[in-house]
């Protein structure tokens, strides 16, 4: 029975991996031959039938079919489509902004989300005060602020991650959505780094990486460097000249003005204060040239000393971008063949955004990245040089980037249909996409996403979440995920109902070869393995069964009970609360189109894209 389990682990793993085809229910892992297939010169022909065509964009450029949306590409032409997609300023998407017209938090400004956090810190040093003094202790008011106080912040987090998720299913700029977040994640911040982080994320998403999404590199990763959640994430606010270097404003010089509190303190640490590294080597490694993009340790030196200063406001003023001349250092400095002058304030910082911002080696970095997320795990060389050749031509112009990777032949060809593990956040929302769920006002669907593996802004590393299927791919999430399937066809997700599905809302009494096949062409494209026919057809998943067969409660029910996977998940605590019902529950006995569509969510087809 124990090897019985591990092939069949094995069986769905395999199935998952990203290279497979999918029609051939036999196939095996991957060859070194066939992921050599990567270099393969450009493709003269888009492979794929024109309906392929339009399944696999709606796949890769969206984040999952809604019913209905190959009928309306069907009329106005794939490439027509893809087209309005690139120009998401066209788009209306006024039933959207109705719906997050409810988020509080996405109209407030900076300044308002801040005067939050102050508060928060007052009830919190109040709460100490109190703690402190044994001849009062923590009154039941004092208590009750400090519970407000965190309620607020965990607020916040709670309605960025639904605001996200929401967009990504209900809105029709869904180009501009995937976009968005595959910059988010290539600029990756943490919500939980500090108490002020949740609050600098509202303005990083909204004014920061949406609007700048589909522009120019530039000027996003401008953008970027004077965020405040940025500059806090990696430490670059706190970053200043080494005390062996000149400065911009002497201390001296400063002192001999009326300096706000904040500044007289930042003053006073000088002697003790030093140069962080942290931005200026992931603005190289991660953000820019990448790890391989030929500059030195004595670059990331110099690119530090190049943005000290760049720091931010106090909270109580807004907590905006500021540079501080004080904490600069204004010696000389080289990066990369180029020199800066001594002398010089925030123009260093200016200038070393220029210089990466047009390198080759960003070019190369970032085209690489945009054709691993919309075409494959292992990007076709002969894409990535002319998606590079385009952003040197255009000065990183990320729309005409994206439409020459979009387009392209390489995309539409058979070894790239299907080829793609799904992440948590993509399986989540493509399975609401496709039960035309309404978009979730509440914390929970993103709680479930949290679940699956991947929070929304949880991940610590400022590397964010791997673009590749190999690190979403395991025997215990593989079977998450089918629960997850079952979950929501059982009407566990919020918005997500089964009867709303276009087309199979009249199978209740239908033989079961003819739901078989509505649920096919409606969730799966029109083709499935002989294999994924077979458990469509039967009933029974032989994961789910075995895992139940073998009493492994904690395999067959982990999706009913995430308690145990509360870290990672934010300030909001999302992950500790069960998004999918009570605790322990046993997950339903599914019949009918009911069950069809619950195990097709769980599908190796379904589970990619």
């Amino acid at each position: 029975m124990e090897r019985r389990r591990d092939i069949l682990f094995t069986a769905a793993i395999l199935a998952l991996s990203p290279g497979l085809d999918l029609r051939d229910a036999r196939a095996q892992t991957v060859s070194p031959s066939s992921r050599q297939k990567a270099s393969v010169p450009r493709l003269d022909h888009r492979e794929l039938a024109a309906d392929q065509q339009i399944i696999h964009a709606l796949n890769r450029l969206t984040f999952g079919t809604r019913p209905g949306d190959a009928q309306k590409i069907r009329a106005i032409g794939l490439d027509n489509w893809i087209n309005q997609q690139l120009h998401p300023e066209r788009i209306d998407d006024s039933v959207l902004d109705v719906f997050l017209d409810r988020y509080s938090i996405l109209k407030q400004n900076q300044n308002e989300l801040l005067a939050q956090y102050t508060e928060a810190q007052r009830a919190r040093q109040m709460v100490r005060r109190a703690a402190d003094d044994t001849t009062r202790g923590v009154s039941r008011d004092d208590s009750m602020a400090f519970q407000r106080i965190a309620q607020s912040r965990r607020a916040v987090v709670g309605e960025l991650q639904s605001a996200r998720v929401a967009r990504a299913v209900a809105g029709n700029r869904q180009l501009e959505e995937v976009m968005t977040d595959f910059w988010l994640n290539h600029f990756n911040v943490f919500a939980q780094k500090g108490p002020p982080q949740p609050y600098y994320l509202v303005q990083y998403e909204r004014d920061v990486i949406r609007p700048n999404a589909l522009g120019t590199f530039r000027n996003l990763l401008g953008a970027v460097a004077k965020s405040p959640a940025m500059l806090f994430y990696l430490d670059n606010a706190r970053s200043m000249v080494d005390s062996t270097r000149p400065r911009l404003a002497s201390i001296n010089r400063a002192r001999g003005r009326a300096l706000p509190p904040e500044l007289r303190q930042r003053v006073n640490q000088l002697r003790n204060g030093g140069l962080n590294e942290n931005y200026g080597r992931e603005l190289l490694e991660l953000h820019t040239l990448g790890v391989d993009g030929g500059y030195t340790q004595q670059d990331v030196i110099n690119v530090a000393r190049a943005l000290t200063g760049w720091t931010i406001e106090r909270p109580m003023a807004g907590g905006g971008f500021v540079f501080r001349p004080v904490m600069h250092d204004a010696g000389e400095k080289i990066m990369l063949g180029h020199k800066l002058k001594a002398g010089r304030g925030i123009e260093d910082g200016e200038d070393i955004l220029d210089i990466v911002a047009r390198h080759p080696a960003t070019a190369r970095y970032i085209a690489t990245k945009l054709v691993r997320r919309f075409v494959s795990d292992d990007p076709p060389t002969a894409l990535v040089d002319r998606a590079a050749a385009v952003f040197m031509k255009t000065d990183g112009d990320i729309r005409e980037v994206v439409r020459t990777i979009v387009t392209s032949n390489e995309l539409f060809s058979q070894r790239a249909f299907r080829s793609k593990v799904k992440s948590p956040f993509e399986v989540v929302v493509s399975a609401m996409r496709a039960m035309n769920a309404q978009p979730d006002s509440t914390p929970r669907t993103a709680q479930v996403i949290a679940y699956l593996g991947q929070p929304i802004y949880g991940h610590q590393a400022p590397n964010g979440y791997s673009e590749t299927g190999d690190a979403w791919m395991n025997a215990g999430a593989i079977l998450n995920r089918i629960n997850f399937g079952i979950a929501a066809a059982s009407n566990r997700v919020p918005g997500a109902r089964v009867s709303a599905i276009p087309g199979l809302d009249s199978l209740d009494a239908a033989p079961r070869a003819k739901q078989v096949d509505a649920v096919v062409s409606v969730l799966l494209g029109g083709a499935v393995s002989a294999d994924t026919r077979a458990v469509l057809l039967s009933g029974e998943n032989l994961l789910l069964a075995n895992a139940a067969a073998t009493g492994n409660q904690d395999a067959s029910m982990q999706a009913m009970d995430v308690r145990r996977r509360a870290p990672g998940n934010g300030p909001s605590g999302a992950a500790r609360a069960n998004p999918l019902g009570r605790p322990g529950a046993l997950l339903p006995q599914l019949a009918g189109i009911a069950q069809v569509v619950g195990l097709a969510l769980g599908s190796p087809e379904f589970q990619r894209r």
